[in-house]
């Protein structure tokens, strides 16, 4: 099984590449407020995933040391899925809320996809 650092460089090309097709949508499409929030959205949640990973490795590492495990950094997440949430709201005419929210989703999609795959082929 692939490890949260394994999936997190796959996951940083794939948002390249999100974000590569959202300036072309946003450029080329009558809906830029669509893909500006997908974009928006997928930077904030590939942030969140970031900081997952990084507070797993502490956690891990707090643990086979045998020292206080803290939190995961739930609030700090959340807190920054609030302010993904905030920006098309407040500016409703360059982002769209909708699309900002499924572009906070799709890292953690992504995480579940891989880790399907990844018990797949270990089952073969």
């Amino acid at each position: 099984m692939m490890d949260l650092h394994q999936i997190y460089a796959k996951q940083k090309k794939g948002l390249f590449f999100l974000l590569a097709i959202s300036v072309l949508g946003w450029y080329f499409t009558p809906y830029p407020t669509v893909f500006a929030g997908l974009a928006v959205g997928a930077c904030f949640g590939t942030y969140n995933f970031w900081i997952l990973v990084r507070r797993m490795d502490k956690f891990d590492r707090n643990y086979s040391e045998g020292k206080r495990v803290g939190s995961l950094g739930s609030g700090l997440r959340f807190a920054s899925g609030v302010a993904a949430v905030a920006l098309p709201i407040t500016l409703p005419q360059y982002f769209n809320l909708i699309s900002t929210v499924i572009g906070l989703i799709i890292p953690y999609v992504y995480l579940f996809i891989e880790a399907f795959v990844s018990l797949l082929k270990d089952r073969k």
